[in-house]
C-alpha cells in the first residue's frame, strides 16, 4: 500500500515559487504550492513505501535550490 504525506518546505527567502515548481517535477510529488505562514512550500508525496517517501525527501526535495528545511508530515488513515 501506497504511502502518502505532506511535505512542508521553508525556503530561502524569495525563492519559494522556483522551490515549488522544482519539487513539483520529482516523479513522487503529487502537488507542490506556494503558501503563506510559517512553511513556504507544500507538497503532497507519493511513494511504495515509508522508506522511499523518507529519500524523496532528503535526497530530492532537500537537495533543491533554495530549500532551507523540510517537515514530513505522512498521512494516516484511522
Amino acid at each position: 500500500m501506497a504511502v502518502t504525506a505532506y511535505i512542508l518546505i521553508q525556503a530561502e527567502v524569495g525563492t519559494a515559487a522556483e522551490v515549488a515548481e522544482a519539487a513539483a517535477e520529482l516523479p513522487e510529488i503529487l502537488t507542490a504550492e506556494v503558501a503563506m505562514g510559517p512553511y513556504d512550500v507544500i507538497a503532497r508525496a507519493r511513494a511504495d513505501t515509508m522508506d522511499a517517501l523518507g529519500s524523496v525527501v532528503v535526497n530530492a526535495v532537500g537537495k533543491i535550490q533554495g530549500v532551507e528545511r523540510t517537515l514530513l508530515c505522512p498521512i494516516v488513515n484511522v
